[in-house]
């Protein structure tokens, strides 16, 4: 595990990271990403034994499950952890000869899609909200949104922290108002689903993390966690001397083997350039960020169909990303990533914790 504050100096970080970390518990100021469907207990108890926070992506995990996760973890670390959770988006608007056409051309990239495919269901959001309550973390985030005040007090009455994932400035400022206690600000740099509040605008308002990071930190009163292509030592330490009191990172973390992504997946992040990777709505119907497969960029063509609405595009692209990571092929695989994961790193979780931090203090002291 990489030195504790008191062994470093304290003239060039600022004390705000020191007392993040003391708040939620932590021993450096780095945070696991909440990738759904990335979200194995071996990567989170590697990060919270190393001192950092572990977290779990909820949205795709009913309360039994939240449950036990919570329960795995605990077996194995006694260090803190978040969940975190999609804010639901209003019901899709449904264009049925629209969705036939996507589906011609998905099964030009795997099996025959199904007419009733897009009929997606989530787990309910507000059983969900009540495991994680149960479940008791010492955070949950929330993203595509702001949870409800009511949901909000009762975390406050629990002491269960609150981190509201925000991509523009007018989002953090929301936040901070709803009663947020720490602000994730997502760059466009980053791998998976943009968190946008309103998803038609995740395309419009890209923002890079060096404009964000030191935009919200003079705005906001709460602290600023960053996020979003960093993936070594140099990106913490940008990160915290922009302002930043920590930094969350996802794409960095995908290559550790406590991961368990496809190898395919994990090869591909090591060769990919910043300018490799692209905003695709062709798995979810939601953007995000994805290395710029065969798949993706054919679906970004002017002749392909535009994706269905969210989730109705995820139920209809399920057999073409199966047959994908059934056959390990990553051209046609839902490959998340950031602009910066040609520096993710094929080492233990806690190792890679311990190297960042200790060369983020070398470079800031």
């Amino acid at each position: 595990m990489g030195s504790a504050f008191p062994a470093m100096s304290g003239a060039i970080l600022r004390s705000h990271s020191r007392e993040f970390c003391h708040r939620v518990g932590l021993q450096v100021p780095i945070l696991l990403a909440p990738m759904a469907g990335v979200s194995p207990p071996a990567l989170s108890i590697a990060v919270a034994n190393a001192g950092g926070l572990g977290a779990c992506g909820a949205l795709l995990m009913p309360p039994a499950e939240i449950l036990q996760w919570a329960a795995d973890v605990r077996e194995g670390t006694s260090g803190p952890f978040q969940f975190n959770l999609w804010i639901p988006d209003p019901s899709p608007q449904r264009d049925s000869a629209h969705e036939s056409r996507v589906r011609a051309f998905l099964a030009q990239w795997g099996p025959a899609v199904p007419d009733g495919a897009g009929e997606s269901t989530l787990p309910d959001f507000r059983a969900q909200c009540d495991a994680l309550l149960q479940a008791a973390p010492r955070a949950v985030s929330s993203v595509m949104g702001l949870y409800p005040p009511g949901f909000v007090a009762q975390l406050k009455a629990r002491g269960i922290l609150w981190v509201a994932n925000v991509s523009t400035l007018a989002e953090a400022r929301a936040a901070e108002q709803a009663g947020a206690d720490f602000v994730a600000v997502q760059g466009m740099e980053a791998g998976g689903h943009r968190g946008c509040f309103d998803a038609t605008r995740a395309e419009r308002e890209l923002v890079g993390l060096f404009a964000l990071v030191p935009a919200v930190v003079d705005a906001l009163r709460i602290p600023v966690i960053a996020t979003g292509g960093i993936a070594d030592a140099r990106g913490v330490a940008a990160a915290l001397a922009l302002g930043a009191s920590a930094v969350q990172i996802g794409t960095g973390f995908l290559r550790c083997p406590e991961a368990g992504i496809d190898p395919a997946w994990a090869d591909a992040l090591a060769r990919t350039p910043p300018e490799g990777t692209m905003i695709t709505r062709a798995f979810s119907g939601r953007a995000g960020r994805s290395i710029g497969t065969s798949y993706v960029r054919a679906a970004a063509a002017p002749d392909a169909p535009r994706p269905a609405p969210y989730p109705v595009q995820r139920g209809l692209t399920q057999a073409l990303r199966a047959e994908a990571g059934r056959q390990h092929d990553v051209e046609r695989m839902q490959a998340w990533a950031g602009q910066s994961a040609a520096l993710a790193r094929a080492v233990p979780a806690g190792q890679l914790v311990a190297e960042l931090w200790d060369g983020a203090q070398q470079l800031l002291s």
